[in-house]
């Protein structure tokens, strides 16, 4: 299942940007974030996408989605100009955005690379 995040829950459950400078994650298993917009073609590719994987990595990985259209700070913190952004989280690292509607495949191969989750 994946979880839409507002700027409050992101600042519980991933990072809290107003009282941390440098990137401490407060989640317990890595986490992919889906920066979209409902007006989005290429994101309403990537949502069937982010829903399969959701489910496939259950309980391995945790999946978000933020509109940024109504989180219009969580974007600006992020610096997003462009539409899909995929944040890739991992535990203890720092973490790594990708631009663009990715395919299935390259989000396995990232999951499996970036996180080490098979």
């Amino acid at each position: 299942m994946v979880e839409h995040l507002t700027a409050e829950t992101f600042k519980e459950k991933v990072f809290d940007y107003e009282k941390n400078k440098d990137w401490s994650f407060n989640g317990k298993e890595p986490a992919i974030i889906d920066f979209y917009a409902d007006w989005c073609g290429p994101c309403k590719m990537v949502a069937p996408i982010i829903e399969e994987l959701s489910e496939e990595y259950k309980g391995k990985v945790t999946f978000y989605k933020i509109d940024t259209e109504s989180e219009q700070e969580l974007a600006a913190v992020f610096g997003i100009k462009s539409i899909p952004s995929i944040l890739f989280i991992p535990v203890e690292s720092q973490p790594q955005m990708a631009q663009g509607a990715l395919p299935k495949d390259a989000f396995k191969n990232a999951i499996s690379d970036v996180f080490g989750v098979k």
